[in-house]
């Protein structure tokens, strides 16, 4: 059995980005030597080491840790250990490929989504000549690896999307884009918590910090990228307004802040006096949503909500609880940025309050047996009947 300490690396998206996290026991060597190292850095809120992920940088790690530690590579995610071997006019394509998507104003979170597509794609098929590849290869690639890799079904619908606008960019390929389909979205209905779940949550959350982050993303429904996007300059408090600037879809709107939010909110202002997001960090850059994420859920665990809640979770209680209040549907689809009446109307599916107004069939026979038949007016399905 090896006496080196043992170093293990997982996958966890921090900051937006994919990193490395470098995880083990205290060891004061193992310390020094990643102090040593450039592009490896601390992370107080994920409590480890990380550095971003690439298989250049995995490389790295099993160099550095070559026989000073045991390294565990087994958390590491699959698809992500994919290597792409891009030759320089691959590489030329694909820059000019982002360059073209820049210039058609995507935003940056699609432009690194599609390019990284694309790039799979193109090292996929890196034999072949572009000129030559058709729609059976794009087949190929989504049997050999979007399925081996496990990638979902939205990830699937996004490539293809990328394809759609990469034959536009190079339409030399043989790829026919309206043979192209998306494989249809999974129609999950989303999950959401009563309004005593919310406030159970926020009181047991004695961080005023994180208090004041769950009450917000809650009370206006906001996206977490939202939420750490937003600036002091957005509170318009004369008007007990907020305005969510460039949200999904490049669109601004204004939702409104809660009466009863604002004492939180004066409390928080001048307890951390942050200087131009809303919640910053040490260093007064932007918070990390993985923080969000960590925080939220283990106020869930104290006020003794067990299934999984995210920000978002939050987001879809507000818009359930609207239309629950009465709020008609297009004043939500505007609370919410939604450009489709489509994507608003899901939460019309989970409304409590309308569900529990319709009777059960097997309630109304029941009641009809009580009422026609003295001998069994207090019919229960616990006896017989």
């Amino acid at each position: 059995m090896s006496n080196l300490p043992k170093v293990i690396l997982v996958h966890k998206t921090h900051r937006k980005e994919l990193k490395i996290l470098i995880q083990f026991d205290y060891h004061q060597q193992l310390i020094n030597t990643l102090k040593c190292t450039p592009h490896i850095y601390w992370s107080k809120s994920l409590a480890c080491w990380y550095i971003s992920a690439s298989p250049e940088n995995l490389t790295i790690l099993e160099n550095l840790f070559k026989n000073i530690a045991e390294l565990d590579t087994s958390k590491l995610s699959k698809k992500q250990l994919f290597t792409r071997n891009l030759s320089e006019p691959e590489k030329k394509l694909l820059n000019g490929f982002y360059l073209y998507m820049k210039g058609k104003r995507y935003s940056e979170s699609t432009l690194k989504t599609y390019t990284f597509f694309i790039a799979d794609f193109i090292n996929f098929h890196s034999k072949k000549a572009w000129s030559d590849l058709d729609n059976r290869d794009v087949e190929l690639f989504i049997e050999k690896v979007f399925i081996e890799r496990n990638y979902s079904v939205s990830s699937q619908r996004q490539f293809i999307s990328a394809l759609k606008i990469f034959t536009t960019y190079y339409p030399s390929t043989k790829i026919n884009d309206i043979e192209l389909t998306r494989p249809k979205k999974s129609k999950k209905l989303p999950s959401v918590l009563s309004q005593e779940e919310v406030l159970r949550i926020i009181s047991v959350t004695t961080n005023l910090k994180h208090r004041a982050i769950i009450a917000l993303l809650y009370s206006c429904g906001l996206r977490i990228s939202e939420l750490i996007n937003l600036k002091l300059k957005d509170f318009h408090l004369e008007r007990k307004q907020l305005i969510v600037k460039s949200g999904k879809g490049r669109k601004d709107r204004y939702v409104s802040l809660a009466e009863s939010f604002m004492p939180l909110l004066k409390n928080y202002y001048f307890s951390y006096e942050p200087k131009e997001f809303f919640v910053e960090g040490i260093k007064g850059e932007k918070y990390s949503a993985s923080s969000v994420r960590a925080f939220l859920k283990k106020s869930c665990k104290k006020a003794g909500i067990h299934r999984a809640v995210t920000p978002h979770t939050l987001r879809h209680s507000y818009a359930t609880h609207l239309l629950e209040n009465g709020v008609d549907i297009r004043y939500i689809q505007s609370l919410l940025g939604h450009s489709r009446p489509e994507t608003t109307m899901i939460y019309t599916h989970v409304k409590r309050k309308d569900l529990m107004q319709i009777q059960n069939p097997l309630d109304v026979a029941l009641q009809k047996v009580a009422s026609s038949d003295n001998d069994h007016k207090k019919v229960t399905l616990s006896r017989k009947i």
